[in-house]
């Protein structure tokens, strides 16, 4: 019975590591690729709505956004008519190497929960 859990453990453990060999990331363009930019920030503050930390790639491609993969966000994305490419672990890691080169003016800034929005009107005026 010893043989059997432990092989067993061993078997999820690669499985385990396996699979996170493959994970991936979203990344919403905000270049001249990208079909609508505006739903493309309510893909954005959607994501952190729903409790998922994103990040702001700053002058990577106009802007883009990089989000965790999920069917979820990747459905957000077919309904909203935004467009998205997924990425792997791989082609993170380059990105976030390009973005912190001295040489580029690029950065990647985290965000962690939605703004909050409000409107200003001037006095005396109705919305």
């Amino acid at each position: 019975m010893k043989g059997f859990l432990k092989t067993y453990l061993i078997l999820i453990f690669f499985l385990l590591a396996y699979f996170h060999g493959f994970s991936a990331s979203i990344l919403i363009p905000m270049d001249d690729s990208q079909k609508n930019h505006l739903k493309s920030y309510g893909i954005a503050y959607w994501t952190l709505q729903n409790n998922h930390e994103i990040h702001w790639l700053l002058n990577y491609r106009g802007g883009s956004f990089l989000l965790p993969l999920s069917k979820n966000i990747e459905d957000e994305c077919k309904i909203r008519g935004v467009s998205y490419t997924v990425i792997s672990d791989a082609n993170v890691s380059q990105i976030m190497n390009e973005i912190s080169s001295p040489e580029a003016n690029m950065d990647a800034i985290k965000l962690e929960k939605p703004p909050k929005i409000a409107v200003y009107t001037p006095k005396g005026k109705k919305p």
